[in-house]
């Protein structure tokens, strides 16, 4: 008698989210399409009814992890589809006002600390981003970009060789929905 030690996780796919299973998977929902090729190659991934399945045979703790972090990827395709992603910043300055403007695919900043020639950001994959006032609004798809778009205007404001405690300027995350 053989015992087969399977480890399966399961992520629902609510109404309106298509996803298909190829050689990669696509995630089709009302905002857009994602699709992403995961190559691990001790976890399967299978479609049933309104749900997809990941299975391990054996699992050792690499594959565990794996497992969990395929499955994070999906619903996050899936949340990305159905509703989107948001991070909001702030920009702050104490001692030279900054001017922030998006010009194509960057985020130009002026002025920060007084500097003379301008500091970019690059705006990652299909990420929009809108100032108002002293507000940075980050919106999109894909939970990567996002994130990697106010990732780049965090360090494109970091300040080297100056007190932190005393310039606080910079453009800081305040929420993520």
């Amino acid at each position: 008698m053989v015992l087969a030690a399977v480890l399966r996780e399961e992520v629902e796919v609510p109404e309106g989210v298509n996803v298909t299973l190829k050689d990669e998977v696509n995630v089709n929902g009302p905002n857009g399409k994602l699709s992403r090729k995961f190559n691990y190659p001790k976890i399967t991934i299978k479609q049933e009814e309104d749900k997809i399945v990941l299975e391990t045979l054996f699992p050792k703790k690499n594959d565990k992890a794996m497992l969990g972090t395929i499955r994070s990827h999906i619903t996050n395709m899936i949340k990305g589809v159905n509703e989107g992603f948001t991070y909001h910043m702030k920009i702050v300055y104490a001692h030279f006002p900054m001017t922030v403007k998006v010009a194509g695919n960057k985020v130009i900043i002026e002025n920060f600390l007084g500097e003379r020639y301008p500091r970019n950001a690059k705006i990652v994959g299909s990420s929009k981003v809108q100032v108002k006032g002293d507000q940075v609004t980050i919106t999109g798809i894909d939970k990567e970009d996002v994130g990697q778009t106010m990732a780049n205007l965090e360090q494109a404001t970091k300040i080297k060789g100056r007190d932190p405690r005393v310039f606080q300027d910079g453009i800081y995350l305040t929420s993520k929905n």
